[in-house]
């Protein structure tokens, strides 16, 4: 059964950068995308960006040409590093993997950016 373990966030100003990391465990073979999701406080969870199996990446509007989601295969985790941070990014970022149709969620890690 597939395992994700969140890190990285954190309180960083406006205008900085950040890297959260998503360790997999548990059955890494057969999945097919790896994303990262967002849930601010009131507001319903939100994609953020995914890296699919072929490598090919998608990002939502607000964070395309600041964030960037990568993985490292050999260290069985996924990354996104997030630059020029603004306030409306404050949330709790969660991990996800999707293999054969299943979604699997990791525990949220906080990112608050303050102006």
């Amino acid at each position: 059964q597939v395992q994700l373990a969140e890190s990285g966030g954190g309180l960083v100003q406006a205008g900085g950068s950040l890297r959260l990391s998503c360790v997999v465990s548990g059955g890494v073979s057969g999945i097919n995308a790896m994303s990262w999701y967002r849930q601010a406080p009131g507001k319903q969870r939100e994609l953020v960006a995914t890296i699919i199996s072929g490598g090919t990446t998608n990002y939502a509007d607000s964070v395309k040409g600041r964030f960037t989601i990568s993985r490292d295969n050999a260290k069985s985790t996924v990354y996104l590093q997030m630059s020029s941070l603004k306030p409306e990014d404050t949330a709790v970022y969660y991990c996800n993997a999707r293999k054969f149709g299943l979604a699997t969620w990791g525990q949220g890690t906080q990112v608050t950016v303050s102006s």
